[in-house]
């Protein structure tokens, strides 16, 4: 049940990836120059009450360091970039485990 809940949250960033993927193009193309959107702006235009409220709790509640060098770097990396390692990412931990070498299958 959990590797499926991982296999959906996966094909939901790699999805949401693809889209904003697609939103970059069309703003380089219609800019004739790159334009790529971070994923701060992103989650700012999606929730803009509680993405004010991140900044304080994170450094409230977590540690400032966590704010400061972490997540300012990934809020400015563009929003493709980190749904799409994401992704993969939750895809590989919903990954069916290797079956052992040397073992049989067949039932006794």
């Amino acid at each position: 049940m959990l590797r499926a809940l991982l296999r959906l949250a996966g094909l939901v960033c790699l999805a949401g990836a693809f889209a904003a993927a697609v939103v970059d193009g069309a703003q380089s193309i219609a800019a004739s120059k790159l334009a790529l959107t971070p994923l701060g702006s992103m989650l700012y235009r999606a929730f803009p009450e509680r993405f004010a409220k991140l900044q304080p709790f994170v450094e409230r509640e977590i540690h400032p360091f966590v704010w400061n060098p972490l997540l300012v770097d990934i809020l400015l990396a563009p929003a493709f970039l980190v749904l799409a390692i994401l992704g993969l990412f939750l895809f590989y931990l919903a990954k069916p485990p290797a079956p052992l070498i040397g073992h049989s299958n067949r039932p006794r």
